[in-house]
C-alpha cells in the first residue's frame, strides 16, 4: 500500500492539513495551521474565531433556517472550570443532543474504549488551561488520508445549554468540540443528519466497515464477533425503524431507529443445579445515556445474575446505573437487533497496540484511488455491455489459503467508498448508486490490459457486491479459490461522475495491481502486446501515409512553401510553422486552423538545440508525425465533423503508437475534452505532449526502470518549455 508523506506525521499515518494540497479534501479558503494559529492568537491576546465556519446559522443549516435563535457560546461562558476532559475520556461522556446524528454518537462512544485511536482523532496537545487561546483541532481519516481540521470552541446553545452532542459533566467539552470539527469537516452540522454508525467509525480509524443483516447471520456470526472484538474493532448495531416513528421505543426498552455501541464481548460462567458452563453475553450502550435500557434477561438488577460469582461479576466491571449501558445474551441479540456493524482496523491502527503482543495476525491491505469520468471512465455496470469495459479495473492474485481452512479458500472483503458526497448534500447531490463486480482471470497473461468487451461478453463475474446503492460505501467478503481476479467498481448507470477509493483486505499476503496499460511510445504499426486482440481493441489500421505520388507532389509543395516561408537561416518559428501546417490540412479538415500554442509545442518536441526554430530535418521529421496523426484522426473521425468522441480518444493513441492508462486518459479529456469531444487541433496537441513527456523522461531513464531523476532547474525548464 502506498502511504502519503507530508512533514507532520503520528504513527504510521501522514497528517494533512485541511484543504492541503495532496489532502484530497477541497479548501473552502485559506489553509488552516493549528499551531501557527494559536501561538498567533496568544501573541495578539485574542480568541480564534474560525473564518471557515463561522459562528452563524448557515454553519448548522442549509436547506432551512433555524427553528428558534441559537446564541454561540464559549465552554467559559457555560462552566466556571471548563476541561476537555473530566477523568478522562469514557463512553459515558457522549450524549445525543438535538441533531439526528445518533450513528455519529455510536461511533464516538466506541472510539472511546481504545485510547491509543482515541488520541490520534483527539490530539493532547490542548486544553482550556495551557496556551489557551479559543482553538482546537481534530483529526479524521477522510479516503487515504488524515485530515486536520481546525476549529475555534464557539458551540450553539439555547438558553444557557448545548443544542448538539455533550458530556454527562456539564465542564467537559471534547465531544462537543469533536461533533463541531466533523461538521466543519462536512459543511455544517444538518449534513451530519442521518448516516450508519460503519461510516463514522471508518472515519475515525481508517479501517474498513462490513455489515450483516441478523435476521440472516451466518452460522459462525458469534465467532466473527468475537474474533473481532479480541482485536479491538469498532461494532454498532440496530433494529429496523418503524415507518411511522423513527425513533420508537420497544416494551422491551429498546429504540427502534436507533444506533447503538457494543462495548464488549464476553464468554460467562454460569453455575446454576441444573446448568453449568460458559454462555456469550454483550455489552451494549444506548448514546442517550439514559435509562433506555434493555429490560429482558440479563439486564441490569435482572434475576439471571444470581447465576454468576461475585468475582466474575467485578471482572465484568458490572454496575446497575441508568446509563444507558446493558448486558444481553447472543440469543436475544440476534432476536432483538436487526444489523450489526463491524469496523475491521486497519493493520498499522495496531501496531503500538497491546493486541499485538497476543495475535500477530494482520490484515494484508491494498488501496486505490480512483474515478468514474463521463467519457472516460463512467462505463455503468454489467447491463450496458458496450460501455462496462471502460470502467476502472483491478486485479489481484491470490496465492495462499487462509489458515484452518477446511474449503482451502482465500477470504476477501472488498470495499468501494464514493468520495466527497456528504458535503455535497446541500448542492443536491446524493450520493451515486455504486457496486462492483469480480471476474476470474483463468489465463490472465494472454488478455489485454485492460480487459476488452469480448471478454465481459462471454465470461460472467464470480462475485460481486451484494447490491448497486446509493450509501457511501459498499462492500461484502468473500471466500474465493486461489487464482487472479479482476474487480470492476462502477456506477449503476453510465456516464455518472464521480471518485472513489477501493480497499481490499485479505487473511494472507497478495499481489494486486490496476490492471491497465504500461505507459509507453511504440512504433504506430507496432501491434499492442497482448495476443488476444478483441474487435475494439487496439488492432493495426493504415495510419502509416502510403507513399503514392500524390503525396509525393504534396510533400514537395509543402517543402517548397517550407523554403520560401524560412528564409536566409532555412528555420521557422512558431508562427512561420503555423502558416505551414494551415496551408498544407486546412483544406483537408474542418477546423480554423492550428493555434500557435500547438506550434510552440511542436517546435519544443523537436528542438534539439533550443534555439527555438526548425531546421528543415527537423521539419521532416515533424511532418512524418503529423501526417501519421493526421490519418490516425481521420481513422476515428468517421462522420468528418473535425472531432473526437472522447470514449474513441484512447483507440486513436494506441493506433498512433501510444499506450496511456486511465489515470493519463482522464488528464488528458479533462485538459482537452469540450462536450465529450476532442477537436483535431486538440487531438495533435495530446500527441505532441505525450511524445514530448515520454521521450524527456525516458532520456533521464535509460534502463527503462520506470523512475528519473531531474533537478529542480531541470524539471521547471523542461516543463514550462515543452
Amino acid at each position: 500500500m502506498a502511504w502519503y508523506y507530508h512533514r507532520r506525521t503520528y504513527r504510521h499515518f501522514s497528517i494533512y492539513r485541511f484543504g492541503e494540497r495532496g489532502s484530497g479534501v477541497r479548501a473552502r479558503g485559506e489553509i488552516q495551521d493549528f499551531e501557527k494559529l494559536r501561538d498567533k492568537c496568544l501573541r495578539e491576546g485574542r480568541l480564534f474565531e474560525d473564518p471557515e465556519f463561522p459562528a452563524t446559522d448557515i454553519s448548522i443549516f442549509y436547506s432551512r433556517t433555524p427553528p428558534r435563535p441559537f446564541e454561540w457560546k464559549r465552554p467559559h461562558e457555560l462552566a466556571e472550570d471548563p476541561v476537555l476532559f473530566h477523568e478522562g475520556a469514557t463512553r459515558f461522556d457522549v450524549v445525543q443532543g438535538e441533531l439526528g446524528d445518533c450513528w455519529l454518537l455510536a461511533a464516538v462512544a466506541n472510539l472511546t474504549l481504545n485510547q491509543g485511536l482515541f488520541y490520534q482523532v483527539v490530539p493532547d496537545d490542548q486544553s482550556f488551561s495551557s496556551d489557551y487561546a479559543g482553538i482546537f483541532h481534530f483529526r479524521f481519516w477522510q479516503y487515504g488520508r488524515w485530515i486536520d481540521v481546525v476549529i475555534d470552541d464557539l458551540l450553539p446553545t439555547y438558553r444557557g445549554r448545548l443544542v448538539f452532542m455533550h458530556s454527562t459533566e456539564k465542564n467537559e467539552f471534547w465531544s462537543a468540540l469533536l461533533e463541531k470539527a466533523y461538521a466543519k469537516l462536512h459543511g455544517s452540522y444538518e449534513a451530519l443528519k442521518g448516516g450508519t454508525t460503519c461510516e463514522a467509525m471508518e472515519d475515525f480509524t481508517g479501517g474498513v466497515t462490513e455489515s450483516f443483516e441478523l435476521k440472516k447471520a451466518p452460522p459462525n456470526m458469534l465467532k466473527i464477533m468475537l474474533k473481532a472484538y479480541e482485536r479491538w474493532s469498532l461494532m454498532g448495531c440496530s433494529i429496523e425503524p418503524n415507518q411511522q416513528i423513527t425513533e420508537m421505543e420497544l416494551s422491551n426498552g429498546l429504540i427502534c431507529g436507533h444506533a447503538y455501541s457494543i462495548t464488549a464481548i464476553r464468554m460467562v460462567e454460569v453455575n446454576t443445579p441444573r446448568v453449568n458452563g460458559k454462555i456469550p453475553l454483550l455489552r451494549i450502550r444506548n448514546p442517550w445515556g439514559n435509562e433506555c435500557e434493555w429490560k429482558g434477561p440479563w439486564s441490569d438488577r435482572s434475576p439471571e445474575w444470581t447465576m454468576v460469582s461475585e468475582n466474575e461479576r467485578k471482572e465484568l466491571g458490572l454496575t446497575f446505573d441508568h446509563d444507558g449501558e446493558f448486558w444481553m445474551s447472543f440469543k436475544d441479540f440476534l432476536q432483538n437487533f436487526t444489523r450489526l456493524e463491524i469496523c475491521n482496523l486497519h493493520p498499522d491502527s495496531l501496531t503500538d497496540d497491546p493486541l499485538t503482543k497476543v495475535s500477530k495476525k494482520k490484515w494484508d491491505t491494498h488501496v486505490f484511488e480512483g474515478g468514474w469520468v463521463r467519457g472516460v471512465s463512467a462505463g455503468g455496470c454489467r447491463n450496458f455491455l458496450d460501455t462496462f469495459w471502460i470502467n476502472p479495473q483491478y486485479n489481484i492474485t491470490l496465492e495462499d489459503v487462509d489458515d484452518d481452512d477446511d474449503d482451502e479458500t482465500c477470504t476477501m472483503i472488498v470495499a468501494l467508498m464514493q468520495k466527497n458526497r456528504r458535503c455535497k448534500k446541500k448542492m443536491g447531490l446524493d450520493c451515486l448508486t455504486i457496486g462492483f463486480s469480480i471476474y476470474h482471470l483463468k489465463n490472465a497473461e494472454s488478455l489485454p490490459k485492460p480487459l476488452a468487451k469480448d471478454f465481459f461478453k462471454y465470461n460472467a463475474s464470480v462475485a460481486k457486491s451484494p447490491s448497486f446503492i446509493n450509501l457511501r460505501e459498499v462492500n461484502a467478503r468473500f471466500k474465493l479459490s486461489p487464482g487472479t481476479y479482476c474487480i470492476i467498481p462502477s456506477t449503476f448507470d453510465p456516464g455518472e461522475e464521480g471518485d472513489f477509493i477501493l480497499r481490499v483486505f485479505t487473511e494472507k499476503e497478495n499481489k494486486m495491481s490496476e490492471y491497465d496499460e504500461k505507459i509507453e511510445l511504440l512504433k504506430p504499426d507496432d501491434e499492442p502486446k497482448a495476443p488476444a486482440k478483441p474487435k475494439h481493441s487496439m488492432s493495426k489500421l493504415h495510419v502509416q501515409v502510403k507513399e503514392s505520388q500524390e503525396e509525393k507532389d504534396k510533400d514537395s509543395q509543402i517543402k517548397d512553401f517550407f523554403s520560401r516561408i524560412a528564409g536566409e537561416d532555412l528555420e521557422i518559428d512558431c508562427y512561420e510553422l503555423q502558416e505551414i501546417l494551415n496551408f498544407a490540412l486546412r483544406k483537408e479538415f474542418n477546423f480554423d486552423g492550428f493555434s500557435v500554442d500547438v506550434c510552440r509545442s511542436m517546435i519544443a518536441m523537436m528542438d534539439v538545440d533550443r534555439s527555438g526554430k526548425l531546421g528543415l530535418e527537423e521539419f521532416k521529421n515533424l511532418w512524418m508525425d503529423v501526417r501519421m496523426w493526421k490519418n490516425v484522426f481521420k481513422n476515428y473521425d468517421k462522420d468528418g465533423s473535425g472531432f473526437l468522441n472522447t470514449m474513441e480518444l484512447r483507440m486513436a493513441l494506441n493506433s498512433a503508437g501510444y499506450r496511456v492508462n486511465f489515470h493519463i486518459l482522464r488528464a488528458l479529456v479533462i485538459r482537452y475534452g469540450k462536450n465529450e469531444k476532442i477537436s483535431f487541433d486538440d487531438f495533435i496537441m495530446c500527441a505532441v505532449k505525450l511524445k514530448t513527456m515520454i521521450e524527456t523522461f525516458n532520456e533521464k531513464d535509460p534502463r527503462r526502470l520506470g523512475k528519473a531523476t531531474f533537478s529542480l532547474d531541470e524539471w521547471v525548464e523542461k516543463t514550462m518549455y515543452t
